[in-house]
């Protein structure tokens, strides 16, 4: 048996980096290397006598542990993701550290002068005196979800080594590809075999989301006429060019670097091309219903326009939604958060309540009908090398999820 950490600094050895072109493509799992660390998982399942232990088509790991007492006691399930993102390499990551943080610079990388700084991340500033996983500077970290994982797994570590512990069906499932909106699209709910769930997939101490984006996808692709440089006035269209101007059309106070909390956002993931050809990759988010349709409204209307001033054959536009706010979906069944509530605050934890700006399994989840909040796992800086996760916030996610199960028998 292993402890939260141990787990942890063994999972984020495994590059698990999904990729947004395979998965548009209709590959699940978009990359062949998840499959090494789904592998790992079903053996730590079937090694702790979880029941049903299966690796699907898909690459979903699930599993359940039995219950311990014939009392009725609903049956929870813990999901997590086990893909890293695009933005940084997973690849390699050698995870380090840092003992009782004093609260200055952290050298990631001395060769390279990569320097995590309070200045830089204020919040650093709250871990002081804690044990801190961060990168060597050149990959990311993997916290999210690697570290929900761990928490899943160190929490089942300490109750098979508790068999005093008395709790009802525990059902596990590590997914793919949720760092490219799969979100758990392929897992059989009804065989996974869960009342509820949650997701740990979050933040900072105490953090509960039971709100997230609506969310949708859009590509552009535009295709110019290419014409010799030194003869090309009045005959060159530049795709580029006339990128470059319907980005222009979005509002500049509108993307994710100037908005925050329940503000919406246009994103421009990627822009490639030249002269004859162009494609632009997007994400719209926004927290209310009515202003997700707005938006993308919006923006269909800004490549109508181009259309009309430069031919509606140069302009091409793919959208399509990706997944919905699970607020619509949690109303009814808030008794689901209390829990989670009750339970961090029986360990001393103040629970706090966060819209995510982002999306998690349980959001797609709540939407098909297993209703699925999320809970936080002790990480910042997602998706870069600055990323970091707490040891002392990893082990109380840990011990939330024992308390969750130990409040679920008491009933």
């Amino acid at each position: 048996m292993y402890t939260t950490l141990e787990h942890f600094l063994k999972y984020v050895k495994y590059d698990t980096q999904s990729d947004e072109a395979a998965g548009l493509a209709g590959k699940v799992p978009s990359t062949d290397t998840q499959w090494e660390l789904a592998r790992e998982m079903e053996r730590e399942l079937n090694e702790r006598g979880f029941e049903n232990v299966k690796v699907s088509e898909y690459c979903y790991v699930t599993g359940s542990l039995p219950a311990n007492t014939d009392r009725k006691i609903p049956a929870i399930g813990f999901i997590t993701h086990m893909d890293t993102a695009a933005e940084a390499s997973g690849k390699n990551v050698k995870a380090r550290v840092v003992k009782n943080y004093d609260g200055g610079n952290i050298v990631l990388n001395e060769a390279l002068n990569v320097i995590m700084s309070p200045e830089d991340f204020p919040f650093m500033k709250n871990y002081i005196g804690h044990d801190l996983v961060v990168t060597d500077g050149t990959t990311l970290l993997g916290a999210d979800d690697k570290a929900g994982m761990a928490e899943v797994m160190g929490a089942v570590d300490w109750i098979i080594a508790h068999p005093e512990f008395e709790h009802g069906k525990i059902c596990v499932a590590f997914t793919p590809d949720e760092e490219i909106s799969e979100l758990a699209g392929h897992l059989d709910i009804e065989a996974f075999g869960a009342d509820f769930a949650y997701t740990l997939d979050g933040g900072d101490l105490g953090e509960i989301s039971y709100e997230n984006f609506n969310a949708a996808s859009a590509t552009v692709k535009i295709h110019g006429r290419s014409v010799h440089p030194g003869s090309a006035k009045g005959l060159m269209l530049s795709a580029v060019m006339m990128g470059n101007e319907f980005l222009g059309m979005l509002p500049a106070h509108e993307t994710p670097a100037t908005t925050e909390k329940y503000e919406g956002y246009y994103h421009c993931l990627t822009f490639s091309g030249d002269t004859e050809n162009a494609e632009l990759h997007f994400i719209i988010r926004d927290h209310d219903k009515a202003k997700f349709e707005a938006r993308k409204k919006f923006f269909a209307d800004c490549v109508d326009w181009m259309r009309r001033k430069y031919g509606a054959e140069r302009f091409e536009l793919e959208m399509h939604d990706q997944y919905y706010n699970m607020r619509e979906k949690l109303d009814g069944h808030m008794e689901i958060v209390d829990l989670a509530v009750r339970a961090m605050k029986g360990i001393g934890i103040e629970p706090y309540f966060k819209a995510m700006r982002g999306g998690t399994d349980g959001a797609a989840l709540s939407w098909r009908g297993l209703i699925t909040p999320n809970i936080f796992i002790g990480g910042h800086n997602y998706h870069g090398r600055y990323e970091f996760v707490s040891v002392q916030v990893m082990e109380k996610a840990s011990e939330t999820v024992i308390k969750i199960l130990e409040l679920a028998a008491k009933g």
